[in-house]
């Protein structure tokens, strides 16, 4: 049994059973990934889902010029895949690459879901990655209604304290939605005084 993978499911199902966290366990292989590696393209049915044990790695899709918009940053312990295109059996709509080298669980999303029909455990755990997907998911989109660009960057640092030494300033700068002149104009400005 990987530790990860039972620290990953107790964070979302503390009582979750040995014998459930040993089923996924039997789904999940880990891989490693370079720096750069895409994982899924855009336009690619994907048939994985991803657990990141290490590096940092991102979801972003290209506006009609190709220019890169990240849509997230995943980081130790974040969960993804192009979940709307798994579930719908479509291609995914957006790209996951490796900003650093990373080291995944890769585990098959079909047989994983085939898991949730017959083991209670797991289809409740399935329901509290969803909910904890979609929470994520709307504060992204509050942050980005709500927050100035400063504030997004010092939640970001907060977030990820290495974010500036791990990868470079134009991603973080496209993660945040705002050009690379605003980010070093506001780390200027935030470390000048």
């Amino acid at each position: 049994m990987h530790n990860i993978i039972e620290q990953f499911m107790r964070y979302f199902m503390p009582n979750i059973s040995d014998e459930s966290i040993e089923q996924f366990n039997e789904i999940v292989s880990l891989k490693s990934f370079a720096k750069g590696k895409v994982v899924l393209k855009q336009g690619q049915k994907p048939q994985n889902f991803y657990i990141l044990k290490s590096g940092v790695a991102r979801s972003f899709i290209k506006n009609n010029e190709e220019k890169e918009h990240i849509r997230t940053l995943y980081t130790t312990l974040s969960t993804f895949g192009s979940l709307s295109a798994l579930i719908q059996k479509n291609d995914s709509n957006a790209t996951y690459d490796c900003l650093t080298p990373c080291e995944f669980f890769v585990g098959n999303f079909q047989a994983f879901i085939e898991l949730t029909k017959t083991n209670h455990e797991l289809a409740l755990f399935y329901n509290r990655v969803l909910e904890s997907l979609f929470i994520r998911t709307e504060k992204r989109v509050d942050e980005l209604a709500l927050l100035s660009a400063t504030e997004r960057y010092l939640k970001l640092k907060t977030e990820i304290p290495e974010i500036n030494n791990l990868i470079p300033q134009y991603h973080i700068a496209s993660f945040l939605n705002i050009t690379p002149v605003q980010l070093s104009r506001i780390r200027k400005k935030l470390y000048s005084t």
